[in-house]
């Protein structure tokens, strides 16, 4: 199975247990960006994730995205959901200050995945390399 090739929107794999992850994937108006985005939650099952963490990925080190062409892991992610934005709200503007940069998002990127980080395990909630087998 070719993940890139299997379908003809954008997917965006994140952790559905997140808070943040969850809140920062719906706060982008990405339909309206890019048009059809499909949101798995690493966690749920999919055979997909299955795929994907077989390939090698490590879905807790950061969210996936993969479109027909390419994937992106991480602050790559990040930067390209960012080039793809309009940035008309304002979370949108800053969303598109910090990680259009493809530099500071490498920068910043492993602060939001610490604070993932501190917040699942304050949660008790396992790492997904636990869960997605």
């Amino acid at each position: 199975m070719s993940a890139a090739s299997d379908f003809h929107r954008v997917l965006i794999v994140y952790d559905g247990d997140c808070y943040f992850c969850r809140a920062y994937v719906r706060f982008l108006r990405l339909q309206q960006a890019i048009g059809p985005v499909e949101l798995l939650s690493a966690r749920s099952g999919d055979a997909r994730v299955s795929h994907f963490v077989q390939q090698g990925i490590d879905l807790d080190a950061g969210m996936l995205v993969v479109t027909a062409a390419e994937m992106y892991a991480g602050a790559d992610a990040m930067h390209w959901l960012a080039s793809q934005l309009t940035a008309q709200t304002t979370i949108e503007r800053l969303h598109a200050v910090l990680f259009r940069r493809r530099w500071l998002a490498r920068r910043l990127y492993p602060l939001l995945r610490l604070g993932r980080r501190l917040w699942l395990a304050l949660r008790r909630v396992p790492p997904i390399r636990e869960t997605a087998r």
